[in-house]
C-alpha cells in the first residue's frame, strides 16, 4: 500500500518525529511510505528529497517560523503570509505527484488541511485521515485572536472530514468520540529502542566534566522551551528548594525554544545562577548522551488540556535510557508510568510536591535503581514497530 503523509514540521523537530517513526514502522511493514514536511530553516536544506530508513521524505515549503538556532526567529506579518501561501502550494503540488493509496495529515492545521481539501478531495477525489496529537489552539503560541480563531477552525473541521482519525491521548480519542468521529485510532508516542541508548561511560564522564558536572547530582528536562505548553518555569521554581537541600544538586535543561532567555534570566533571578545549565538546541541524536548525565528527569506539567491533550516523548525516552521519571498525574501519564511502577507522580502545577518528589528520589539510590528497570521494561511496550501496528488499522478497509 502507498501512504503519504502531509506534515507540517521537519522529521528532527520532537512532533515531527513522530511521523517519522511510524512512517518508518509502516515502511517495514512492506507499505512504501511518503512524508511531505515543511522544513524548519529551508534556505539551509541542500537535499530536499532524500530516503531515510526506507521513507521517502520530501521537503516542500519552510515551517511557520524559522528555527535554525536555539531560539526561534517568528516572521512579519508579510512574510508569514508568503510563507504559508507557499508551504501551501509545495504541499500540494507534493500531493499531485504523490500518487497513493492512504493521504494522512499529521496534524489538523492550515496549511495540510487546506492542502487535503484541494488535493487529496477535489482534484484525486479520496479520503484523507487525520492525526491528533496536540490541543492545537492551546498548544501554539498564536497572540491574536484571529489565529486562534483560525488554527480553531482547521482543528474542529479536518476530524470531521476525515475517513478516520489517529490520536496520541484517550483525551483527545474521547473529545473526537463525542464529536462523532468514527474511526478513532489511539496510538501514543513512543521510543526507538535501537537508537536511543546511553554512550560508553567514558563518553558520559567526559561529557559530564566538560559541562562542570562531574560528581554532582543531576536533574535533567529534555524538550522545547515554550512555557505555553511546556512550563519549566514550574521546574526551575521547584528547584529552590532542591538547591537549598542538595546544595551540589544541578539541573540540566536540554534543548532550545522561544523562552530560552526568559528562562534563564529566571534562573539568574531565583539564585541558580551555577545551578542551572542550558544546553541550547541539540540534534536529536546528541539528546541521549546529555540525557543520560541525569540521575532523574522531570516533565513539568499543570492541569489544563494542553497538558491532558499530550503524549510526553521525554518521558518514554528517559525511561528507555533506565533515567527515572518525575511527571505530573495528569491525561495518560499514570498510565505510561504504571500507576506509579515505573515513575513517580505528583500534583500537577504544584511547585512544593515537585521539589519534595525530587530531593526524596536524589536522596534514594535503591528505589531510582528499581524505578530505572521498571521504567525500562516499560519502555519497551512503546516501541515505534510495535506502535505502527496498531496505527496501520486505520486503514484496515484496504
Amino acid at each position: 500500500m502507498r501512504i503519504t503523509f502531509l506534515i507540517i514540521m521537519g522529521v528532527e523537530r520532537p512532533s515531527g518525529r513522530r511521523y517519522f517513526h511510524i512512517a518508518r514502522g509502516l515502511a517495514r511493514q512492506g507499505h512504501r511510505v511518503r512524508l511531505l514536511a515543511l522544513h524548519p530553516d529551508l534556505p539551509s536544506c541542500t537535499q530536499r528529497r532524500f530516503i531515510q530508513d526506507g521513507v521517502e521524505i520530501w521537503y516542500v515549503g519552510q515551517m511557520h517560523a524559522r528555527k535554525a538556532a536555539s531560539v526561534p526567529t517568528r516572521f512579519g506579518p508579510l512574510d508569514l503570509l508568503h510563507v504559508l501561501s507557499s508551504s501551501t502550494l509545495g504541499m500540494i503540488w507534493g500531493v499531485i505527484c504523490s500518487p497513493a493509496d492512504v493521504y494522512h495529515l499529521g496534524k489538523p492545521q492550515p496549511v495540510n488541511g487546506m492542502s487535503a481539501l484541494l488535493a487529496v478531495r477535489l482534484l484525486r477525489r479520496q479520503p484523507f485521515y487525520v492525526d491528533c496529537d496536540d490541543d492545537e489552539v492551546r498548544g501554539n503560541r498564536l497572540p491574536a485572536a484571529w489565529q486562534r480563531a483560525v488554527f480553531g477552525f482547521w482543528q474542529g473541521l479536518l476530524p470531521r472530514l476525515a475517513a478516520g482519525a489517529t490520536v496520541n491521548t484517550r483525551h483527545l480519542a474521547a473529545k473526537l468520540a463525542d464529536a462523532g468521529v468514527r474511526p478513532v485510532v489511539l496510538v501514543p508516542n513512543g521510543v526507538d529502542l535501537d537508537s536511543f541508548l546511553a554512550p560508553p561511560a567514558a563518553v558520559l564522564e567526559a561529557l559530564r566534566a566538560a559541562l562542570g558536572l562531574g560528581g554532582r547530582p543531576v536533574v535533567a528536562y529534555a524538550g522545547a522551551l515554550a512555557m505555553q505548553n511546556h512550563p519549566v518555569d514550574l521546574l526551575i521554581e521547584a528547584f529552590v528548594p532542591v538547591s537549598a537541600a542538595l546544595p551540589a544538586a544541578a539541573l540540566l535543561i536540554i534543548g532550545g525554544g522561544e523562552d530560552l532567555l526568559l528562562l534563564r534570566d529566571l534562573a539568574v533571578r531565583r539564585g541558580l545562577r551555577d545551578r542551572v545549565y542550558f544546553t541550547g538546541q541539540l540534534s536529536y541524536q546528541a539528546v541521549p548522551a546529555y540525557l543520560a548525565l541525569a540521575d532523574l528527569s522531570v516533565d513539568p506539567v499543570r492541569d489544563d488540556p494542553v497538558a491532558r491533550a499530550r503524549s510526553p516523548l521525554k518521558l518514554v525516552e528517559s525511561m528507555a535510557l533506565g533515567v527515572p521519571v518525575i511527571t505530573g498525574d495528569v491525561g495518560d501519564r499514570a498510565e505510561l508510568l504504571d500507576g506509579g511502577a515505573a515513575g513517580v507522580l505528583v500534583r500537577p502545577g504544584d511547585a512544593a510536591a515537585l521539589a519534595e518528589a525530587m530531593i526524596s528520589l536524589l536522596r534514594d539510590a535503591p528505589r531510582r535503581q528499581a524505578l530505572a528497570v521498571a521504567g525500562r521494561a516499560r519502555a519497551r511496550g512503546y516501541a515505534w514497530d510495535r506502535l505502527a501496528e496498531t496505527w496501520a488499522t486505520i486503514y484496515r478497509r484496504f
